[in-house]
Order: structure tokens, then sequence, then C-alpha cells
């Protein structure tokens, strides 16, 4: 049965975190081993914001981190080395974020469309996001760089991650434990840009 107000939810809540969502990407940090200290990140779909949270607190002072969302988002007093946007990522010159950076160590992606309840249809929306998302990876990471995305399960899986493994030497696809039950959503875990 679906609980919003889950176990992650109310740890989120308690460690001040802006979404159950930080786990997932503190799990897939810790199995993969993504963010180092100094890095620029760039983080598409940040809204609410617990992703640029856990990004801030692992790259540190020295590194960069640039969120965009067409959603606000309402962390106060953010430090200065994480920038946001609010920006239409179907309307966006990604080259806008080399004001930030010249390139971006990692691009993650925690994009998803409205859904409809139509599942064929709301998979199909999700892999155009996570095309473009991997689109701007591709544009912004330098050689080595990573790329973390979210997919709805779907036709087009097989399609992406095919995509995904001509830009990059690994490429593995992974379902962390704060991911509900029923839900559809899978994370691509693609390193080492070619």
């Amino acid at each position: 049965m679906y609980n919003p107000k889950d176990t992650y939810f109310k740890k989120a809540k308690k460690e001040g975190f802006l979404a159950r969502s930080v786990y997932k990407l503190e799990e897939i940090d810790k199995r993969y081993r993504i963010f180092k200290r100094g890095q620029r990140v760039l983080d598409l779909g940040a809204a609410p914001g617990s992703w640029l949270q856990y990004i801030a607190k692992a790259v540190g002072k020295k590194g960069k981190v640039l969120g965009i969302d067409i959603r606000p988002i309402k962390w106060d007093n953010h430090p200065a080395f994480v920038s946001f946007w609010q920006r239409d990522i179907w309307k966006w010159d990604c080259h806008e974020a080399q004001k930030i950076a010249p390139c971006f160590d990692v691009v993650v992606s925690d994009m998803a469309p409205s859904t409809t309840g139509i599942k064929d249809a709301d998979a199909f929306r999700s892999f155009k996001l996570a095309k473009r998302a991997l689109d701007v990876a591709l544009t912004l990471l330098p050689h080595g760089g990573h790329f973390i995305c979210k997919l709805l399960e779907g036709g087009e899986m097989k399609d992406f991650l095919l995509e995904c493994k001509r830009g990059f030497s690994f490429v593995k696809v992974f379902k962390p434990r704060g991911s509900r039950t029923e839900s559809r959503e899978i994370f691509v875990i693609a390193l080492k840009k070619k």
C-alpha cells in the first residue's frame, strides 16, 4: 500500500533533507562512488532540492553545483557554491551552464514527467526526458565523466541503454531500496564517458 509518509520520508524530515529521494542518490553514491571533493556537478530535475543538498555536502565548498528545474526550490541559505536556475529543460541551452563551470564531472537527472496513469505513455515521456538529460551529459561531461539518470521502465529502455553504452565505458541499471516497491523507476548508472 502506498504511504507518502513512509520511513524514508520521516528520516528525511528528521535529518533536514527536502525530500526522501536523497536516500536513492546516497545509495547510488555509496555503491558506485560517484562524488568526490571539489567536483563540478549538474543536477537536472533538481526540485525539491534534496539531491542538491546531498551533492553539496559530498563535493564540499571547493566544488561547484548547479541545479536546473522548471519548478522553484525552497532551500534557504544554501552554500555560495550551489546555484539553482529555474529553466524549462526543453527550451534551455545547456551551454549556459558553462557560466558556472567550463564542464562538469558529473551530471545527474531525477527528472520525471507528470504522470497520466497510462503506463506506456508515462514510460515514453520519461524516456524523452532521460534522452534530453543524456544529450546534456554528452555535451557537458569531459572524458571520464559520470552520468546518473532516472527512467521509468518501458519499451524504450533497451534503446536508451544502448545509447548510453555508446557514450560510456560502464552502464548498469540499478533500483535503490529507497524507490517505492510499486514504482517502475530505475536508475541508469553510466560511468567514464568515452
